[in-house]
């Protein structure tokens, strides 16, 4: 599970990393805590031109399926479970070629004992950004009227697997973190996704998962680099 996650990225430096040739407008500044249904940043490759154009764009972070009727949904939609996402209606159309690539510096999970919950913060052990494997899709609001520019709302979210050596001691779940070397794979448009796609991904990652690091923070209330500091117990 990926409730809240980081980035502290600037969008020019998002676009350099991942070669990005073309940058959204609006697209959201660096924070310590983003929550769902907040805009995020998103890397997509776009399939309206050939080739396809790599871009940076700015996603609600909870998908809404094209076919949807409003922009809520009675069940959450920010994370997308990986052995299924293939087979789900809300998901599976954009499996097949709406798929993203979320930037993030790290996230926070929560350790569940009885009634106590002990947030974590978890990073990357050289401190290089992640990539999470993401969807996304292109709702069109049919409330709006046509003239208006805000009627087609992309949407984002991220894919997660059981949680693996360390990360297990926190939580059952963790998001899909792609290796650089997975990145032009994952967006490109013209291979046709599917769920074997889906669980390579879940294994070329597993490597990058299974090296994150993580440390106890403070009750992740406001929103700034005090953040991710972790606590000393000793």
């Amino acid at each position: 599970m990926c409730g809240r996650f980081i980035i502290t990225d600037t969008a020019p430096d998002l676009a350099a990393m991942f070669d990005v040739e073309h940058e959204g407008e609006n697209l959201p500044e660096p924070s310590w805590n983003i929550r769902p249904t907040e805009q995020i940043p998103i890397v997509l490759e776009s399939a309206r031109t050939d080739p396809a154009v790599r871009r940076l764009e700015s996603a609600r972070w909870s998908l809404i399926p094209s076919f949807a009727t409003e922009p809520t949904s009675k069940f959450p939609t920010f994370n997308a479970r990986a052995e299924t996402a293939a087979e789900k209606p809300t998901f599976k159309a954009s499996v097949r070629s709406r798929r993203a690539l979320i930037p993030a510096t790290g996230y926070f999970e929560w350790h569940t004992e009885g009634n106590v919950k002990t947030p974590y913060f978890v990073h990357s052990d050289d401190g290089l950004p992640l990539a999470f494997a993401g969807l996304y899709s292109w709702w069109k609001n049919p409330a709006a009227a046509e003239t208006d520019p805000a009627r087609w709302v992309l949407s984002a979210t991220i894919l997660t697997t059981d949680a693996r050596g360390s990360l297990a001691q926190i939580h059952d779940r963790t998001p899909v973190a792609l290796p650089e070397e997975w990145w032009d794979h994952w967006l490109d448009p013209a291979t046709e996704g599917d769920q074997s796609l889906v669980d390579a991904a879940v294994a070329a990652s597993q490597e990058v998962v299974e090296s994150l690091d993580f440390h106890e923070v403070a009750p992740v209330n406001g929103n700034g680099p005090e953040l991710i500091e972790p606590i000393n117990r000793d």
